[in-house]
């Protein structure tokens, strides 16, 4: 095929949005990174796991086109561009234990990127969301972040993070910002490096606001506002929306989001930008949004630290909550959830148990509760383990400090009897490595993201000796579910179900194909780069 003339458009001075914020996996079940490795998995396998994750909500048309293309899609990438891939086998499907579910190889990760391969055009590419670094440096998963763990228990991984550390610090000096990029600021990277290297522009400053139709009603083109004026795009082939879902749009979100009546309760990561401008473009020319998901968003426990500004960040709990020595409770003093399923889970446990107890219209609220031991070890939220100083985080509020768990429940008003009564009978069976309440621990997705030394369950240990410590947590999300309803060619389709001609949607615009569940580490980014590869095949007209 001759080559197309493509453009990008962003209404941010920054590219990347929120991939280049997120961890940056992708779920694409028999990609190459698997199968080179030798992990026994086929579409047929994955499509019985995402029929069970999905259940009434299973869109087989689209799943299978994803089956079929999420490969195709790797291995062009990894034979064309400069986004190229790693495998997380340990990274285990969510609901390992279903019908057709893995304990590793569907996720995969950009391959770190030296950022001084943009050239100047790295100082437009969107920083890694704040709170998830470490003084602004960018932490790999699995290994790398074990070395940050064990940095005062041993050597080798001593000198490894003095070794990245050696090198941001150059990088702040001589360029301002890191470059070694890791996770979701490498995906973002490299393809925008991709992007350039074929003579791809990406306009920064450059709003979409109203999309073009011929006499037909088919999709010719978009009207965007560039700071030296307004322009007119005609695009032969089609337009694509992938402006990020609506995280940010307060009214949508007090629509579909139940937990959040007002549109406010609800905490997002995502940059300010992503206001749902793809979903309210296609509705402007006859697209519909599904709202029949159960769930409208990927949702995840966020707490809020203090900014140097005095603004509060987000920090999205990824692994603290499967460490050994941390539970979560609600102002009853209970626990209500196996805190090491994914965050997914944990946060529909949240919101079930708030309503249970507080009734219908009530905030939902949870603490991280653990010891001074396991604090220090792990860290809890953004407050790093030793030896890292954390007094100024319970001077601003983020964290709550007790020297029993009495007083510490004083601080966020919870009953201090009942926690105390929780955390006796967890200890009872926690070095045993048990927990029959929940079950902590017992799932190969739990103990990926446990301590491995920590015997014989990684993610079990008792809660002690005080000081105790406790962070508050809101539901937020990683991404939007609800979107534009579309076909297997990623087209966007009307009322009917007709496809809009010239209109194609992919990503978080696009209605999730994983019926409002969350099966597994990169469910977003995996079905955005492959319906993305779709969408370009089909307009170019080609089929493999």
């Amino acid at each position: 095929h001759r080559r197309r003339k493509v453009l990008v458009v962003e209404k941010e001075p920054v590219f990347g949005g929120t991939t280049a914020r997120s961890g940056g996996w992708m779920w694409i079940p028999g990609n190459g990174p698997e199968l080179r490795a030798g992990i026994d998995d086929n579409a047929e396998k994955a499509r019985i796991y995402l029929q069970h994750e999905a259940g009434a909500h299973f869109d087989a048309e689209r799943v299978d086109a994803f089956l079929e293309a999420g490969p195709k899609a790797v291995r062009f990438f990894e034979e064309n561009t400069a986004l190229q891939f790693d495998l997380g086998p340990f990274f285990a499907d969510y609901h390992p234990d279903a019908p057709g579910g893995m304990d590793g190889g569907r996720s995969i990760v950009a391959r770190p990127f030296d950022g001084r391969e943009l050239g100047p055009e790295i100082r437009r590419l969107r920083p890694p969301l704040q709170e998830i670094t470490f003084l602004g440096m960018m932490i790999g998963s699995g290994k790398e972040l074990l070395h940050f763990f064990n940095v005062m228990r041993s050597p080798v991984s001593a000198f490894y993070v003095g070794k990245l550390f050696l090198k941001f610090v150059r990088d702040m000096a001589f360029h301002g910002r890191p470059m070694r990029l890791m996770n979701g600021n490498a995906l973002a990277g490299r393809l925008a490096k991709s992007a350039f290297d074929q003579g791809v522009p990406i306009w920064t400053h450059a709003p979409v606001r109203s999309l073009i139709r011929d006499d037909s009603g088919r999709v010719i083109g978009a009207r965007i506002d560039r700071r030296d004026g307004p322009v007119e795009v005609i695009a032969r082939k089609g337009v694509v929306l992938a402006a990020g879902g609506f995280p940010q749009d307060i009214a949508r979100r007090k629509a579909l989001m139940p937990h959040a009546p007002s549109g406010y309760e609800h905490v997002t990561p995502a940059p300010p930008g992503n206001t749902g401008d793809g979903l309210r473009l296609g509705e402007s020319v006859g697209a519909t949004v599904d709202t029949s998901l159960p769930h409208a968003a990927a949702w995840v426990p966020i707490s809020r630290p203090v900014r140097p500004d005095g603004t509060l960040g987000t920090f999205p709990h990824f692994v603290d909550r499967s460490k050994p020595g941390v539970i979560a409770v609600t102002r009853s003093g209970r626990r209500f959830v196996n805190e090491a399923n994914s965050y997914h889970d944990f946060c529909q446990a949240m919101v079930a148990r708030n309503r249970e107890e507080a009734g219908e219209g009530a905030e939902p609220a949870a603490w991280f509760i653990t010891d001074h031991r396991a604090f220090r070890k792990y860290g809890l939220g953004y407050a790093k383990p030793a030896p890292v100083p954390y007094k100024a985080l319970i001077r601003n509020g983020y964290l709550l400090r007790g020297n029993t768990l009495k007083e510490l429940a004083a601080q966020f008003g919870a009953d201090g009897e009942q926690l105390e009564r929780t955390v006796a009978e967890f200890n009872r069976h926690a070095p045993r490595g048990e927990d029959p309440e929940f079950g902590k621990g017992t799932t190969s997705y739990n103990r990926s993201l446990g301590d491995p030394e920590n015997k014989p369950n990684p993610c079990l240990a008792p809660i002690k000796d005080g000081p105790f410590y406790a962070v508050r947590l809101y539901v937020g999300d990683l991404g939007t579910f609800a979107g534009l309803k579309t076909n297997a060619n990623a087209q966007v389709l009307d009322e009917e179900g007709r496809p809009l001609e010239g209109l194609y949607s992919v990503g978080n615009d696009a209605a999730s194909i994983m019926g409002g569940n969350y099966p597994g580490g990169g469910i977003t980014l995996g079905p955005a780069i492959t319906f993305g590869y779709i969408a370009a095949r089909h307009m170019a007209g080609g089929n493999d």
